[in-house]
């Protein structure tokens, strides 16, 4: 079968017509693979009546919903290129996007439209806004007035784009991250692989639809294994166990930010809520902190397979095994469905145990940024290997163990001092939910330590404290010279703290019992 995403909507629908692919917990509204199949043609020729050419990128500013999830999987489907865009993104950075990405039709639900429209007064062309609630039922009726199914579809080849993405911008403009058919085909088919998923199977699926994560893992995997997925219309700490439960979902996909608010929430058992059909919790998008890890599964007796993607990847490219007693925490995991090395600044691959950069290869990987064939060059090989930016080392076993990302390294009177080892040995205070250490200039060092901390509910602590503790763990050296408490951390979409933007917090450390 050929890895397009019409081709998998096409054999579910063939295969299962009535299996449930979607449902809206708030609303009870579900969606068949037959219905995906007939909705996914329907909107083909929606957008050819206005006048969309085949891989013409059409753009979707919507928070989860029904229609969003539908209108995703439908874009890829008809021969289009589907743009979701940042709900967190700034004013410029929508502007600019929108501007960059060149589409001339933009889905966005009616809580965006007065910022779309002032997003658009910056671009320099005419763009269709239709706006459509994301949980809305009236599909057809509400776009395409009166016109019938089109058989007539574009045709659609595996190396064709289907899906671009713009990375965060944490510095610089956000590059236009393009994958092809082929790139999401085998990003769901790695996910389904790996945790050995089938038609039975039922995801918990939080995380937004603008975010790689979510595209990937919860709403295309399913389309290879013929599974579904529940999809609210965002994360509760206070609902997910419930939701979970009454909809029989068999796994969970989250972020550590979500671990971190479940560990501290109350228990399914306290609610009378048997868990036990889960059979395991997928974490990825960011590095898990060990002492999070542990604290989850003691806790809920659910596993946690740990994940890393990235955009430029189509989500997935190391994973844990299924099996526990293979599973080592503190590592993404093994390479699957890709290769993986480790290499010197010179691009020689380092023998385990030694750091380096670590790349990539394999059908999932990105066909290069849009318009920016510069970074596309910086990024991708001859032979196609990808630079991922991240810092990190292979063991015997071949699981990768990541110390952070290349811009983000500190460099301490010529010491490198892994950003991450920071983040973990803070986060086993008991007073800490969150933290993030960054490098900040220094007349003697170059650079010095700071770090920001978010304290639990009803929990106190000192910046002296910490200092203290920091010693302990980690030694004066590595012990952050300044400390910042604040309500949360810059994060993007799927929860990765964007560490960079920590360097904009101002004012003086502070001694917070908040």
């Amino acid at each position: 079968m050929q890895r397009t995403v019409r081709s998998y909507v096409d054999h579910q629908a063939d295969v299962r017509p009535a299996k449930t692919y979607l449902i809206a917990p708030e609303t009870g509204m579900t969606m068949s693979f037959g219905e995906l199949q007939r909705d996914s043609r329907r909107l083909a020729r929606v957008l050819r009546d206005r006048g969309a050419a085949q891989g013409d990128k059409i753009a979707m500013l919507m928070p989860n919903g029904y229609q969003t999830c539908r209108l995703f999987i439908g874009i890829m489907y008809g021969g289009f290129c589907v743009t979701p865009i940042n709900l967190l993104a700034q004013p410029s950075q929508l502007a600019y996007v929108i501007e960059h990405c060149d589409t001339r039709i933009i889905f966005v639900s009616p809580d965006q439209v007065e910022r779309l429209n002032l997003a658009l007064t910056q671009v320099h062309r005419e763009v269709e806004v239709i706006v459509v609630h994301p949980d809305c039922t009236e599909f057809i009726e509400e776009l395409r007035e009166g016109s019938t199914i089109d058989e007539s579809r574009y045709e659609v080849a595996e190396i064709d784009d289907a899906l671009m993405m713009y990375t965060s911008g944490t510095t610089g403009t956000p590059k236009g991250v393009l994958l092809s058919n082929r790139s999401v085909i085998a990003g769901g088919e790695y996910v389904s692989s790996a945790h050995q998923l089938g038609e039975d199977d039922k995801v918990m699926a939080v995380l937004p639809l603008y975010h790689i994560n979510a595209q990937i893992v919860t709403a295309t995997a399913p389309l290879v294994h013929g599974g579904s997925l529940v999809l609210p219309q965002r994360f509760s700490a206070g609902s997910f166990w419930e939701t979970v439960v009454k909809h029989g979902c068999t796994w969970i996909n989250v972020v550590p930010t979500i671990i971190a608010y479940l560990i501290n929430g109350s228990s399914p058992k306290e609610k009378g809520l048997d868990i036990s059909r889960v059979k395991f919790c997928r974490s990825a998008s960011a590095p898990l902190a060990p002492s999070h890890h542990r604290a989850f599964e003691d806790k809920f007796g659910i596993g946690i397979i740990e994940t890393m993607g990235l955009t430029e990847t189509a989500a997935p490219c190391f994973t844990n095994p299924l099996d526990p007693a293979r599973r080592k925490i503190g590592s993404p995991g093994q390479a699957f469905g890709n290769e993986a090395k480790v290499v010197d600044d010179q691009g020689k691959t380092q023998p385990p145990g030694q750091t380096g950069e670590i790349m990539v290869r394999g059908p999932n990987v990105m066909n290069g940024y849009y318009k920016n064939p510069t970074e596309t060059a910086k990024s991708l090989t001859a032979d196609g290997w990808l630079h991922t930016g991240d810092l990190g080392h292979l063991d015997e076993d071949g699981f990768v163990f990541v110390t952070g990302r290349l811009k983000e390294l500190i460099i301490k009177g010529g010491e490198n001092i892994a950003p991450r080892e920071i983040d973990e040995a803070l986060l086993k205070h008991p007073a800490l939910l969150e933290a993030a250490a960054v490098g900040i200039p220094d007349d003697n060092y170059g650079q010095e330590i700071m770090a920001c901390v978010v304290l639990k509910p009803d929990h106190s602590c000192t910046e002296e404290e910490l200092r203290k503790y920091c010693v302990g763990a980690l030694g004066s050296y590595k012990t952050p010279r300044k400390f910042h408490f604040v309500q949360e951390l810059p994060k993007g979409p799927s929860g990765k703290v964007q560490r960079l933007k920590l360097l904009d917090l101002v004012g003086p450390p502070t001694q917070s019992t908040v």
